[in-house]
């Protein structure tokens, strides 16, 4: 007998915790900028805002479980049958579930680190085991090296690409080659939570590898380019074996009605969304070439943020931004990442960045 209580097992107490980007304090006289979260900084299209609020008028009555019209949008949209999609409530809880559905405790799940925090978490919920192989220099996955990272033991391979807080993206013919060394019964997650934002040769492109191998998983979000943040819609393309496996495990009726809604009426509006990522990338491409002209050495921006491989200085240089405004998102230890926000908000980032180089 014990008088300590329930105690939740052990990987639990031992995960690490997600940081969340932290809003800017509001301060008289100064006008702030959250840009630490890579959130979209336009408001929701009307048409948008239009089909949530009908959406919202029948909260009393339980969402699609099946998700039948989403999945039917997103298969107008890709090319995809509607059995090879599975959402939930943002790409993150689709690897969670896709982890869960895949990995036994003691397994493992290869990916490139630094990448995004949430993959230790999600591997560790499963009791399955990371294998994290660091990014090279310039920030970008060593896949030959996540390669040899493959045991007996592997059961999934995440790449996140553009990864996510460096910034450079794979490109297919890397991908294509990857895959070859990959075998057929391990997992391949190609996270394209970015991918709308990416202006490079040879761009991935993610269905056609899923379309030519049966063990690769396209994970795709609605929070970024299309700005559904708050409402948390993601979804996979997988072999329908695959896909059913990852629905089998999500939360039932997990994806509100109002989230998918919405993600319908952005899928109707792509234009006038992709039209805004233009934008975006526009001034992501100004942000980059005025922090080059002021001397900084940056990774390959492929999302819609710059990183900052600050090391043991990311800790002033967050200090230096917050007190001109502008909330980033440190890395201790590491770096920083900044999300591309609107044009002042991205020129304050400018003067903080000019003046912290001296």
């Amino acid at each position: 007998m014990t008088d300590e209580g329930p105690q939740p097992r052990s990987v639990i107490t031992a995960l690490p915790a997600y940081v969340p980007g932290r809003p800017p304090t509001p301060r008289p006289g100064l006008t702030t900028y959250k840009l630490s979260s890579n959130e979209n900084p336009h408001p929701p299209l009307p048409a948008v805002v239009r089909a949530a609020a009908d959406a919202a008028a029948a909260m009393n009555r339980y969402p699609d479980m099946g998700c039948t019209a989403l999945y039917a949008a997103l298969s107008r949209r890709l090319g995809v049958p509607a059995e090879h999609l599975a959402a939930g409530t943002g790409s993150v809880a689709v690897l969670y579930h896709l982890l869960q559905a895949f990995c036994d405790p003691g397994d493992e799940v290869v990916y490139a680190w630094r990448s995004f925090e949430a993959y230790p978490i999600a591997v560790s919920v499963t009791g399955a085991m990371s294998v994290q192989v660091p990014v090279t220099a310039d920030g970008r996955h060593d896949l030959p090296a996540m390669a040899a990272a493959i045991t007996d033991r592997t059961r999934a391979v995440i790449v996140c690409t553009p990864n996510n807080p460096t910034g450079p993206a794979a490109t297919h013919t890397e991908l294509v080659a990857f895959l070859e060394q990959v075998p057929p019964h391990v997992l391949v997650v190609v996270d394209e939570a970015y991918l709308e934002f990416v202006r490079m040769a040879d761009r991935v492109d993610g269905l056609d590898l899923q379309r030519q191998h049966a063990n690769v998983v396209v994970m795709r979000t609605f929070a970024k380019a299309y700005g559904l943040a708050g409402l948390r819609v993601g979804y996979v393309v997988a072999t329908e074996p695959v896909a059913a496996a990852v629905r089998a495990c999500a939360l039932p009726f997990g994806v509100s009605s109002v989230a998918q809604a919405t993600a319908i009426a952005s899928l109707e509006h792509e234009d006038e969304l992709m039209a805004r990522v233009a934008g975006i990338v526009a001034e992501r491409d100004r942000v980059v070439a005025g922090l080059r002209e002021q001397g900084w050495d940056l990774p390959d921006a492929q999302g819609n943020f710059v990183w900052f491989g600050l090391a043991h200085r990311t800790a002033d240089f967050t200090a230096a931004a917050e007190e001109a405004g502008i909330m980033v998102r440190p890395f201790a230890g590491e770096g920083v990442r900044v999300s591309i926000g609107e044009p002042s908000a991205n020129d304050v980032l400018l003067k903080v960045a000019a003046a912290f180089r001296g």
